[in-house]
């Protein structure tokens, strides 16, 4: 199982086993294809041939599923992101767009199909905020130390970048630009914010 083992609402009585991951599976399959928002226990039911009861012996609302499908997503994003050793600033700045880009490109699709929940969760979850804050303040002061960029302060700039990048995703994702325009435009302007740090 990839998702957290303990339960979203905290209760320890329910069943984690290959049926849980099955409607987990058959609930992130029907809100890629359909919509997180027209997703619910029925469809999931008939889909699978199951009962309540099955169903609520594992979970305890369809939020819970879908806090799962999106956990995992953001688990998918954060291992995509590796540090590497650069050489020199053109190799960080071009490593760091190459890293934020990826980023982009594997939470795009699944947020098109998830833009409301992931929008809001995005915003309740001071986790996934200080994970990144913290990703993004190491980059900086990695940055500085080498003498990439000019004597910034680091917390004030990572706060910027994430608000930077959340916002050009969610506005790219809730307009639905092509993923290759958001792409590229995400590319061309990132470089310039991050031309300005420059030393």
């Amino acid at each position: 199982m990839n998702y957290e083992q303990q339960p979203v609402n905290g209760s320890d009585a329910r069943i984690r086993d290959e049926m849980s991951d099955k409607i987990i599976e058959t609930a992130e399959q029907l809100a890629t294809t359909e919509g997180a928002h027209t997703l619910t226990v029925r469809k999931i039911l008939q889909k699978l041939g199951i009962t309540n009861r099955v169903f609520y012996n594992r979970f305890h609302n369809i939020e819970e599923v879908l806090e799962i499908i999106y956990r995992n997503m953001i688990i998918k994003i954060r291992e995509s992101i590796t540090p590497e050793q650069t050489n020199n600033a053109e190799e960080f700045f071009g490593h760091v767009i190459d890293v934020v880009t990826r980023a982009l490109i594997m939470s795009y699709e699944n947020k098109m199909q998830f833009n409301q929940y992931v929008f809001e969760n995005d915003s309740q979850s001071q986790n996934n905020y200080t994970w990144w804050h913290t990703e993004i303040k190491k980059l900086i002061d990695y940055a500085k130390e080498h003498k990439y960029i000019r004597d910034v302060d680091s917390d004030i700039m990572s706060y910027a970048i994430w608000c930077f990048c959340r916002g050009y995703n969610a506005d790219a994702v809730g307009r639905r630009l092509p993923m290759d325009i958001a792409v590229k435009n995400f590319r061309y302007s990132f470089g310039i914010l991050l031309d300005g740090m420059r030393a």
